[in-house]
This record gives C-alpha cells, sequence and structure tokens, in this order.
C-alpha cells in the first residue's frame, strides 16, 4: 500500500487575469516565489515521511490544452515520470477524480490517494505533513478524509467545514456538513463558534473507497469514466481518456457528488472525517489574496519585477515586462504584461471576471493566451504585428522539433540569433548557426529543429494576406498534434 498522490490541474482561474489565461492558467504561475503553483504541488508532498511510502509515479489531471506546458514545468521539477491524466473537456473535481482513481487501482489496488488541487498555496510543509499523517489513519480504515483549514478571519469567500466532536486520541473530528461561502456576518459566527473550518478541497481516501462511493452514489459519472479509461489511448507521455464516452459524465465537485452524502447514505457505510490544519494555506483565487501570502515591505506593499513605488501603501504592483511607477496609491492591485494591464482596488478582485466576460464577449484574444505562448518544442513571443505582417521570437529548446507543415497564406524568413537550426525547405536540408537567414515561400513544406546542445533562438517574419495560427497545414509531428 502506498500514498498516492494526485494532482487536480484543470481550473482556470480568471479572477487573476492578466496573468491567468484560459490556455494559461493560475497553476503555471509563479505567484509566490519561484516555483509556479504545479510545482510547489508536486514538490510538497514528494518527501513526506510517515506511515505510508509515497508513490514515486505522480497521477495529474489536467486540460488537454495545457498538457505540453504541465508536462514541462512537471519535468523541470524533478517529475519526469508521472501519469498524466487529459481531460477533453472540464466536468468538475468529481469525475476527475474518478479518472484518477482506475488509474491507481490498475497498478496498486490498496492505493491511499492524496488529492490536492494544483493551484493552492501552502507555507507550512511540515505542517502539511502533520495534518497528513494524522488523517492517514482514517484513510487506511476504508474512510474519506478532508482537511480543513483553522479559520483566522471572517473569510466570505470560502465555503466552510462543519466539524463535530474530536475522534478519542486524536485531533481528526467528524464531519458534519459542508456549508456553503456566508455572508459576513455568518462568517463572523462561524470563526466564534469554533465549528466551521474552511473548505481547503484536499482529501484522502482508498481508491478503492472512493469507486465504491462513486459507483453507489453517482452511476452515470462511475460509467461514463470507466468507459472513458477502458478506452484511453496513450500518446507521448499522456493518456487521453476516450472523449466521447467522457462527455457523457456528468459534471459535480467532489463535495456535491460524494462528501455531503456520506452521513445521508447508511447504506454506504463509509464515515466521513475533517482534519483540522493551520499551515499558511490559501487558494490565491483572487489578486487580493495573493496580497494577503506575499512577502510585503515595511509600507505593506508586495511589489514583483521592474516597479517603483512612492508614497503608496498596501498595494500589489506586478511587472512583467517594462517600469510600473506608482505614486499616491492605497490598497491598489496593478498587474502588467506585453498585452494588457489590470489596474483595481483589493475590493473589487472578486469581481475581475466581469471584466473576463466582456473581453470574451468583444472576442479580445487576451483572455486566450498571453503574448508568450507554449509549445512542446519550446515558445514563441509575436513581438510586433501589423497589417500583412507579424514578427516572432521564437525559442525552441534541444531536440525540439516543430512539425512539417507548410501554409497557404503567408511566407517567411527565419533569422537565428544564436544556436544551431537544422532546417529542411521543400527537397533541402540546410543547417544555420548565428546570423544566418533562410526563406520559406509561401506553400513550400519546411520543418525547424534544434540538434544542439543549447537553445535554438530565432527571429521569424511572417508576411502574407492571413497571418492566423490555424494556417497551418502538418504532415508530420512527433507530438501527435494535428493543429495549434
Amino acid at each position: 500500500m502506498l500514498l498516492q498522490p494526485v494532482i487536480l490541474s484543470g481550473g482556470s482561474g480568471t479572477r487573476l487575469w492578466p496573468l491567468s489565461r484560459e490556455k494559461h492558467p493560475k497553476q503555471l504561475l509563479a505567484l509566490i516565489g519561484e516555483e509556479t503553483m504545479l510545482q510547489a504541488t508536486a514538490t510538497r508532498v514528494s518527501d513526506f515521511s510517515g506511515a505510508l511510502a509515497v508513490a514515486k509515479r505522480m497521477i495529474v489531471v489536467c486540460n488537454e490544452e495545457y498538457r505540453f506546458i504541465t508536462a514541462e514545468q512537471l519535468r523541470t521539477a524533478g517529475f519526469s515520470d508521472c501519469t498524466l491524466l487529459l481531460e477533453p473537456a472540464g466536468r468538475n473535481t468529481a469525475p476527475a477524480l474518478t479518472l484518477a482513481a482506475l488509474s491507481a487501482v490498475a497498478s496498486d489496488s490498496d492505493a491511499v490517494l492524496l488529492v490536492m488541487p494544483a493551484d493552492h498555496v501552502i507555507n507550512d510543509k511540515q505542517g502539511f505533513h502533520q495534518a497528513i499523517q494524522n488523517g492517514l489513519p482514517k484513510a487506511i480504515d476504508g474512510a474519506m478524509v478532508t482537511f480543513g483549514i483553522i479559520p483566522d478571519r471572517p473569510e466570505t469567500g470560502y465555503g466552510y467545514i462543519q466539524i463535530g466532536d474530536a475522534i478519542a486520541g486524536s485531533t481528526v473530528r467528524d464531519l458534519q456538513a459542508f456549508v456553503e461561502k456566508p455572508v459576513v456576518e455568518v462568517a463572523q459566527q462561524y470563526l466564534d463558534g469554533g465549528r466551521h473550518l474552511w473548505n481547503s478541497g484536499i482529501f484522502m481516501m482508498r481508491a478503492s473507497t472512493w469507486l465504491k462511493a462513486i459507483q453507489h452514489l453517482q452511476p452515470d459519472m462511475y460509467a461514463a469514466c470507466q468507459q472513458s479509461m477502458q478506452q484511453a489511448t496513450v500518446d507521448c507521455d499522456f493518456v487521453r481518456v476516450d472523449k466521447e464516452a467522457f462527455l457523457a459524465c456528468p459534471a459535480d465537485s467532489i463535495d456535491y457528488a460524494v462528501m455531503e452524502k456520506l452521513a445521508k447514505d447508511t447504506a454506504l457505510n463509509i464515515s466521513g472525517y475533517v482534519v483540522p490544519f493551520d499551515a499558511g494555506w490559501s487558494d490565491v483565487g483572487a489578486w487580493d489574496a495573493v496580497w494577503q501570502v506575499s512577502d510585503k515591505d515595511a509600507q505593506g506593499n508586495s511589489v514583483h519585477g521592474d516597479v517603483l513605488m512612492e508614497d503608496s501603501r498596501n498595494c500589489l504592483v506586478i511587472s512583467d515586462s517594462r517600469l510600473v511607477a506608482c505614486l499616491g496609491l492605497e490598497d491598489v492591485i496593478v498587474v502588467e504584461t506585453p498585452d494588457a494591464v489590470l489596474v483595481t482596488n483589493k475590493a473589487n478582485t472578486q469581481n475581475i471576471k466581469r471584466v473576463v466576460t466582456r473581453l470574451k464577449d468583444e472576442n479580445y484574444p487576451q483572455t486566450d493566451n498571453h503574448r508568450k505562448v507554449y509549445r512542446p518544442w519550446g515558445h514563441y513571443d509575436s513581438v510586433d504585428s501589423g497589417e500583412h505582417f507579424q514578427v516572432k521570437r521564437i525559442v525552441v529548446k534541444p531536440g525540439g522539433r516543430l512539425s512539417m507543415q507548410m501554409h497557404n497564406h503567408r511566407a517567411e524568413h527565419w533569422i537565428v540569433v544564436s544556436g544551431t537550426a537544422l532546417v529542411t525547405r521543400g527537397d533541402d536540408v540546410m543547417t544555420l548557426v548565428a546570423n544566418q537567414s533562410t526563406y520559406i515561400p509561401l506553400g513550400v513544406k519546411h520543418r525547424l529543429e534544434n540538434p544542439g546542445e543549447i537553445d535554438l533562438e530565432l527571429i521569424e517574419v511572417q508576411s502574407g494576406a492571413y497571418l492566423g495560427e490555424d494556417d497551418i497545414v502538418r504532415f508530420d509531428d512527433i507530438y501527435g498534434r494535428v493543429a495549434g
């Protein structure tokens, strides 16, 4: 029996726009410290030492759209051997966990799943490890365990868990109910009463226990997930669950689908417990939460990047690409990226999704991707554009290989800045180094590769009547892509 980490990495985090985008969600951002939130989640439990050893192969459930950057971030953090389950569409956390449980029992029928969202902050890793250790005996015995955060303020942005008495000789409490986000007066009552904890969204149970519960309580969900896993295919590092079967799956959260029904369904005979803990947790669901958990100066300001603060207090200012100067501000959030800038006060950060909705309705590209776009071979940055032209800075990592492709509406010039480029252009194959260039005419098959040991950097100048990313006809691709 092993402790099997499961990371749920499917959210988009629109309240952290403009850093978080549809295809680059918040778990892929380094909001606190040098690691991204996904990387911090993976490393948080890798060195756990307790009643069970940690499985070497982590299970990560993520969206198909950002599978390559997810795999790359895990690899650079030292987790190259992961099971990456790709959801063809979001169906909330209960189906995602069901996929992970089905994957886990295939190799370890006794596995205890530790289920963690990829986009949370926990500053006290040892405190988290102790909470896991406290809950393990109940999970091993076949119970469902969740983790509740001891509140320090009347927070209205979190759901709560109502707890019962402590189990004899343990800090573990009976699970009584899940409670929706309260108004501030009710939140204060919860804080004063001492019987409510913040809902962390972290769970622990045997994989077989979860599958027993989901089959009993949500048979349609279980059937759809089981079929989608039975018909799954392996693609590079990824497990692609069957799309048609998974799209038939009902959408629901772990809380609603199973946890809050445990006490009411005596036929199921599965108990629910809560482990209280206080380890510097935050779901960083909005910019004010990022400010709360960030390091601050004597004036209460948290700054990242090239930022100048003058006569300003209690602000969060993030600069990604240029100098940002702030004068005479208080309780303000400023987030600068190369293609979008957000300015708001902290009281309004929960409403940023209204801005994102409007941007989507008006077809702004800034809701979808950053100017820098990650691909399995590296990334590109669209540094300039105009009528009938576009300029990109392209970086191809060592061993990276773009698809053999053709464009119907544009030609391209490539100028190597550094590294070595192996270029296929029609029937010609050539090697280019710094300060050398080539021209790819419209309608000619071509490929770019990096055969070297360092990054290949080049400038691409596109010209033509249409410059969209969908003007790519692929003939061969080692990453299994058909578009994008």
